[in-house]
C-alpha cells in the first residue's frame, strides 16, 4: 500500500544568503539541499512528502526538523547522529548572479549506507526522488542511492532523478559514469541544459532527451533556463515556455521545479501540463532570495496561472 506521494533522499544544507544594508554586509539563515527543497516545494502544492538523509545532532539540525514538521513532511525515517554535524553553505550577489560557498565535507548525511535505507517507506512511496548531489557527496551515498532506485523499482515505485551536477564534488569522468546510470534507471529523468551538456556530450535539447529516453527513462523534463521546459515521451516532444517575472535570485528554481512537477504529475499523470504548472511554480521562487523562504503555495501557483504572461 502506497502511503506517501513522494520520498525524498540526499542532504539537507543550512544556507546562509548574503544581505547588504549600506556598507553592512551580513547573512540571513535559511534552508537549502536540493531535496530537502524539492521536498519542500511538493508538500506546499499539496503533496503527502517524506525524506530520508541524516542530520547532526546540533542546531542546524534542529531547523531542519522544526521545518519539516511546519511544512506537514514525515521525517520519521531521519537519522540524527550525536558525532555529526549538519552541512552548510553560504550564498553571495553580485553582478553574475549568485556564488555559492560550502562547507560539506564530512557532513553527517554524507556517512548514510546503503544499509540505513528505510526500504519500507521506498517500497510504501508513489515516488522516490534523489539526485546527482545525493550521490556525489560520498561513495556510501552513491551507492546508497542504486540500492534505494533498484528496491523502488522491484515495489513499484516510480523512480525521479535529477541530474543536479555538481563538480566541485566529483570530477565530470566519474559524475558522468554515476548520474548517467543512475538516470538511465529512472522513469522521469530531471536534466538542465547546462548540466545535461556536459554528462552527455551533447548540445541540441533534442538530442539530449533522446540520450535519457533511449536509457530507458519514460518521461524527460530538460530546463532550459528562461525558454521553459523541453518535455519528451517515446510518443511526443514540447517545448513548455517559461513563465516571465522580474526574477531576484534563482537558488531554489530547479527544486522548486521538481516539487511541482512531481506533485503535479501524481495529480493526472500529464508531463505536459505538469511542466507548465512547475514552470510557474519556479517563476515565481524566483522573486525572493533564499531558496526556501519564496517557494509559492499551490493556491499563489494557480493564480499566477490565470494571470497574462
Amino acid at each position: 500500500m502506497k502511503t506517501l506521494d513522494i520520498l525524498a533522499i540526499g542532504e539537507p544544507m543550512m544556507e546562509f544568503a548574503e544581505v547588504t544594508r549600506g556598507d553592512e554586509r551580513f547573512y540571513l539563515p535559511g534552508f537549502g539541499g536540493d531535496v530537502s527543497n524539492a521536498a519542500v516545494a511538493a508538500a506546499r502544492q499539496g503533496a503527502k512528502v517524506g525524506i530520508f538523509t541524516a542530520l547532526g545532532q546540533d542546531a542546524f539540525g534542529s531547523e531542519f526538523l522544526r521545518l519539516w514538521d511546519r511544512e506537514g513532511i514525515d521525517r520519521s525515517s531521519v537519522i540524527t547522529r550525536e558525532d555529526g554535524r549538519t552541512g552548510v553553505y553560504f550564498i553571495s550577489y553580485g553582478e553574475d548572479g549568485h556564488v555559492f560557498s560550502y562547507a560539506r565535507a564530512g557532513s553527517a548525511a554524507s556517512l548514510v549506507t546503503a544499509k540505513e535505507l528505510p526500504l519500507d517507506r521506498i517500497a510504501a512511496s508513489r515516488i522516490l526522488h534523489a539526485s546527482g548531489i545525493s550521490q556525489a557527496i560520498s561513495q556510501t551515498c552513491a551507492d546508497a542511492v542504486f540500492d534505494a532506485i533498484h528496491h523502488a523499482k522491484k515495489h513499484g515505485t516510480t523512480v525521479s532523478y535529477d541530474t543536479n551536477l555538481r563538480l566541485r564534488l566529483w570530477p565530470i569522468e566519474r559524475a558522468r559514469a554515476i548520474i548517467n546510470a543512475a538516470a538511465a534507471l529512472a522513469d522521469i529523468a530531471r536534466p538542465g541544459l547546462d548540466d545535461a551538456q556536459q554528462l552527455t556530450g551533447l548540445d541540441r535539447p533534442e538530442d539530449i532527451c533522446d540520450f535519457y529516453l533511449r536509457g530507458g527513462s519514460s518521461v524527460v523534463a530538460l530546463t532550459l533556463g528562461k525558454e521553459g521546459t523541453m518535455v519528451a515521451t517515446p510518443e511526443r516532444r514540447e517545448v513548455i515556455p517559461g513563465r516571465r517575472v522580474e526574477a531576484v535570485d534563482a537558488t531554489g528554481a530547479g527544486d522548486t521545479f521538481d516539487g511541482a512537477f512531481l506533485s503535479e504529475w501524481l495529480r493526472h499523470r500529464d508531463p505536459f501540463k505538469a511542466a507548465a504548472f512547475a514552470n510557474a511554480a519556479a517563476a515565481l521562487s524566483t522573486l525572493g532570495k533564499g531558496a526556501v523562504a519564496p517557494m509559492p503555495t499551490r493556491a499563489d501557483v494557480e493564480a499566477f496561472l490565470k494571470q497574462p504572461d
